[in-house]
């Protein structure tokens, strides 16, 4: 009864296909941090958004009309870098379970022809 699953039929490859569906939703997203700051002499918050580019931290002005797309769009990347990092997990799954999967094989495969060697 401890069959390996068909290829595609692993609970891996099912979980991966979810949440490669959900990829496909992701909306309008900007990487970066959306953050509040107060500059000494200025009432209100100013907005700004920080990145990296080419391994350089970059800081742009966030016009207050804009901040609250700017958050939903940081809030789309975040849930991006999560579905990334949950598709490749699974896919890094795949592969160790495939390897270990060959291996149960062989070596069974080795002591099936061992045994009858010796009769």
């Amino acid at each position: 009864m401890n069959k390996s699953p068909a290829p595609g039929g692993s609970r891996h490859h099912r979980l991966r296909d979810a949440y490669l569906r959900q990829l496909g939703e992701v909306g309008l997203f900007v990487e970066g941090t959306l953050s509040k700051v107060r500059r000494p002499g200025r009432k209100p918050p100013a907005w700004q958004l920080t990145f990296k580019q080419k391994g350089k931290t970059r800081t742009v002005y966030v016009p207050v009309t804009l901040v609250t797309e700017v958050q939903q769009w940081a809030k789309e990347f975040k849930h991006l870098k999560k579905l990334i990092r949950r598709i490749t997990n699974e896919s890094l799954a795949i592969i160790r379970r495939h390897v270990a999967v060959r291996r149960a094989e062989s070596r069974g495969r080795h002591r099936t022809a061992h045994h009858s060697d010796g009769n």
